[in-house]
């Protein structure tokens, strides 16, 4: 048994900073990940980006309508489903490639929160038990990131610290 006072690096703490320090990462690296695939699957699906058919955008929009939490957000969107089907696909590239490299971290998480949201009440809020829908779960997971932003390993963190060596402190 040691008796010097002298500590190992595991009970400095100096791990449970790093930890502290990079708890989000997975979080980023995971929706980011996930928002890109999701982005690219809708993108490059030929049965998706249609207003009918079996698969298509418009179809999915409609057979969701009558048990959305908010109908009006699905009538909106089937004006030009094909438009909108665009949008959120491109939406999901944008969100998911900002979180993964950290650019400008607290939007591209806004925005993966509200395409969260709307898909929650809209196309999976009919699911029961409410918490075998995912949609949900992904909008809880946005909203540390949301607070935090992409304060290491990020473009964010890098242009931060630049302009602070450009000033000479913190601003």
């Amino acid at each position: 048994m040691r008796t010097d006072t002298e500590t190992s690096y595991l009970n400095r703490g100096d791990w449970r900073d790093t930890a502290t320090r990079y708890a989000l990462l997975p979080l980023r690296i995971f929706l980011g990940v996930t928002f890109i695939y999701a982005g690219l699957n809708k993108l490059t699906d030929s049965a998706f980006m249609k207003s009918g058919g079996a698969g298509s955008i418009g179809d999915t929009m409609r057979a969701a309508r009558d048990s959305a939490a908010v109908p009006a957000l699905i009538d909106m969107a089937l004006k030009n489903p094909v438009g909108f089907g665009y949008a959120i696909a491109l939406g999901e590239l944008a969100v998911g490639i900002g979180t993964l490299i950290g650019l400008l971290g607290r939007l591209a998480a806004l925005g993966g929160a509200l395409i969260s949201l709307s898909l929650w009440l809209t196309v999976s809020w009919a699911t029961t038990p409410y918490y075998y829908g995912n949609d949900l779960a992904y909008l809880m997971a946005w909203l540390p990131l949301v607070l935090a932003g992409a304060p290491y390993l990020s473009l964010d963190a890098a242009w931060r610290s630049r302009r602070r060596q450009r000033t000479g402190g913190y601003r």
